[in-house]
């Protein structure tokens, strides 16, 4: 199963949210993702969460931050 695509996703917030995250791994896992623990070897990263909660989207943007680095690393 070497060809397959890697998952990472990442969940804040409420239980729905963990609901809605789990889902996506279902659906994206019918079409050949299989998780991993590790965005940096991830070929797909989805960040689930709502603006409901403020400390949820501060995560989320410093997440984005980091994320944006291992993105620009994977290129050089």
């Amino acid at each position: 199963m070497s060809d397959a695509k890697k998952l990472f996703i990442k969940t804040y917030g409420c239980q729905m949210n963990v609901y809605d995250s789990e889902r996506m791994a279902e659906t994206l896992g019918a079409k050949g993702y299989v998780a991993t623990d590790r965005p940096e070897e991830a070929d797909m990263v989805l960040l689930n969460t709502c603006h409901i909660r403020e400390k949820a989207s501060e995560k989320l943007y410093s997440d984005l931050g980091r994320l944006r680095k291992l993105k620009a690393a994977g290129r050089e």
